[in-house]
């Protein structure tokens, strides 16, 4: 039995691979030996209950995850040995680029939230078919 294709979302460009961890610090002493530098300053984002920091290198941006206090939203994850977690792109157009995946049988994990990494652009969370968690940033609108 042949599965139909899913139609490409268009208008979407590659972003960062989203790292969980219990501290930046350590986590980044590892991606330093494959090249990885700090990218801008650590941020703190109370609505997802996570502080982060982006590394960036030779190969994909990466950004470093750990919960900020009485925050678990990154546990169930690290309890399963998950540390490579989401993938995450720009959106031209966040809202039908969210309908074309819910479309394709995405499921919506958070809602589109304003986020402090993205200077309060919205972004939002699905759950792919295949069970893969991609994040959705609205990309920058030209000047």
């Amino acid at each position: 039995m042949t599965l139909p294709a899913f139609e490409p979302v268009p208008g979407l460009a590659f972003h960062h691979i989203g790292v969980a961890c219990r501290s930046l610090d350590t986590e980044e002493r590892h991606y330093q030996s494959l090249g990885y530098r700090r990218e801008g300053a650590d941020f703190t984002d109370p609505i997802q209950g996570i502080q982060g920091r982006f590394l960036a290198g030779g190969g994909p941006r990466l950004e470093l995850l750990v919960e900020t206090p009485g925050k678990s939203v990154l546990t169930p994850w690290l309890k399963k040995g998950i540390r490579l977690y989401h993938l995450a792109w720009e959106a031209a157009d966040l809202d039908q680029a969210s309908r074309q995946f819910v479309e394709q049988r995405a499921r919506v994990v958070v809602p589109p939230v304003p986020a402090v990494a993205f200077e309060g652009r919205s972004i939002t969370f699905l759950m792919l078919p295949n069970l893969q968690l991609i994040e959705l940033i609205q990309a920058r609108r030209p000047a």
